[in-house]
């Protein structure tokens, strides 16, 4: 049997075993396709901006910090609610709060409307329909393939980058960035009756994959319902998360992550491609190679989750990630054309750490709170990328060049492979124990 037709056979069989989880998986896609063109909007639009609106690099990577901080603050609360209420009322609401933030933001005039339109409000948006509300999601309808099907959601995130980023370009380049914004809030209503019709009401936890895994005699199913030791209010929960030494590993990694990923590359890679000479349509191309090659990268570091050692395999994606912002710091000086090896390693090594992240909270915190512990995740998350977003307007307009923020973006990315080195491989029980039976009533 050839390599393609086992990659076939083995697809065509992750569907059949559950139909129901791969529907959401493509729902999600398309969310997440949505959501992260409509948060990199303003890296793109950011040079017809500041020539329009004579707003400076500083104030509109000040912008995009507060819609991720708004993000933040929500996060823990959006992961509660998801898990208590379920998936489609919270991805109805962001989608439908996001396509007014993004209307909104076509109309700003001023410094305060662009804050509240974008900042505040597509921030509340934003945060609704964001990665760990889909990885979340789809971990709670996958055993088997969890990692390839997060991965394959999350793809979502890079393939709009691919999809609608170059139309948004050509409509800033011809009639302007105002157009673009309302563009991106039409894309946001047409996904509410995709949604409506598509994900189940409810809370809904592993459905086909569950019976699948009790079903194999190689390996009993992993314990990761947690029902008897975590409390029902949000504060009990939240302390027993930041009581978790892999969950307190996997937090400082992921603040870092949002650091260098979101902050600096999603806000800074196109403003940087334009100062250094090379033309925005070129740019929005390079970037759409890096979301290619990050579409991929989530899907074979989902796919790998399943099967090597995950902690390791995290390090591997930290390290290389930040050994990619070297490249940038020789294009300007050697090659304007080593954008484009940028582009395909760290599209690789970029959103690749969401689903081993999301494996890793799913076998050592439980499926009962992963809605929370991917919340606050986000949370940091989202606060990392504000700093990076900020400390990048700031270092520019200071120096008029990136080469800091770069060699800060290595530092630091080291600094979270060596991180999370320190959780242990662990498939099996939690490392928040699961519920034990309780006395019948009398």
């Amino acid at each position: 049997m050839s390599s393609g037709q086992a990659s076939g056979n083995f697809l065509i069989t992750a569907y059949r075993t559950n139909p129901y989880g791969w529907l959401v998986v493509f729902v999600m896609f398309l969310a997440m396709s949505m959501v992260s063109v409509s948060r990199a909007s303003i890296g793109l639009a950011m040079p017809a901006m500041e020539q329009d609106m004579g707003w400076s690099r500083s104030f509109l990577s000040t912008v995009v910090a507060w819609a991720l901080i708004s993000m933040a603050i929500i996060s823990p609360l959006v992961g509660y609610l998801l898990d208590r209420f379920g998936a489609r009322r919270i991805i109805l609401g962001g989608l439908l709060i996001s396509a007014g933030a993004l209307a909104l933001t076509s109309r700003a005039d001023s410094a305060w409307q662009i804050l509240v339109a974008y900042s505040l409000i597509g921030g509340i948006g934003f945060g609704l329909v964001s990665k760990n509300v889909a990885s979340a999601t789809i971990a709670r309808h996958f055993d088997a393939n969890r990692g390839l099907a997060v991965g394959v959601a999350n793809a979502g995130s890079t393939a709009g980058h691919i999809a609608i980023l170059p139309v948004m370009a050509i409509i800033l380049t011809t009639v302007g960035w105002r157009w673009g914004y309302l563009f991106l809030a039409g894309i946001s209503l047409a996904l509410l009756p995709v949604v409506w019709f598509l994900i189940k009401p409810g809370t809904a936890y592993a459905i086909a994959p569950r019976r699948a895994a009790a079903a194999r005699e190689s390996a009993p199913a992993p314990a990761v319902l947690i029902e008897e030791e975590v409390p029902d209010t949000l504060i009990g929960r939240l302390g027993l998360l930041f009581r978790n030494r892999t969950f307190l590993a996997l937090l400082c990694s992921y603040t870092i992550c949002g650091f260098t990923a979101t902050g600096m590359i999603d806000t800074h890679f196109l403003p940087y491609a334009v100062a250094i000479g090379i033309p925005l349509v070129t740019g929005a191309a390079a970037y759409g190679v890096l979301a290619a090659f990050n579409m991929g990268g989530m899907a074979l570091s989902g796919y790998l989750s399943d099967r090597v050692n995950r902690p390791r395999l995290l390090a591997v994606i930290y390290i290389m990630r930040g050994l990619s912002y070297g490249i940038l710091l020789m294009v300007p000086v050697y090659d304007v054309n080593l954008i484009w090896v940028f582009a395909v390693m760290f599209g690789i090594f970029d959103y690749s750490t969401i689903p081993v992240t999301t494996s890793l909270v799913a076998s050592h915190i439980g499926l009962r709170t992963i809605g929370l512990s991917l919340g606050v995740l986000a949370m940091f998350h989202s606060a990392g990328g504000a700093a990076g977003a900020f400390l990048g307007g700031v270092l520019y307009d200071k120096f008029q060049a990136y080469d800091l923020v770069w060699i800060a973006a290595i530092a630091v990315a080291m600094i979270a492979g060596m991180l999370v080195l320190t959780i242990r491989e662990n498939r099996g029980e939690p490392d928040i124990p699961a519920p034990r039976p309780q006395p019948a009533a009398a």
